[in-house]
């Protein structure tokens, strides 16, 4: 057996593989549910990290105060 007959015998037994009459969008339905999920679930972690600078607001102001000669020196945080 030569490479050439080998190449041709897995070209025929693909080109065999690829007839098939079945309904193509249902089969590649899932594709779509895949990525609707995965979005979701992005979304909800999105969605959950709203707000969490307020949610430590108090930590910000203590700091804020202890710190403010350094704050007002540097003006705005920036070096």
């Amino acid at each position: 057996m030569t490479v050439a007959t080998t190449a041709l015998q897995l070209l025929s037994v693909a080109a065999e593989q690829t007839e098939h009459h079945g309904n193509v969008q249902a089969e590649t339905m899932i594709f779509g549910v895949i990525a609707l999920v995965a979005f979701l679930l992005l979304g909800l972690v999105t969605v959950s990290f709203r707000n969490v600078a307020n949610r430590h607001s108090h930590k910000a102001e203590a700091y804020a105060v202890s710190h403010a000669h350094e704050l007002a020196q540097n003006g705005h945080g920036h070096h």
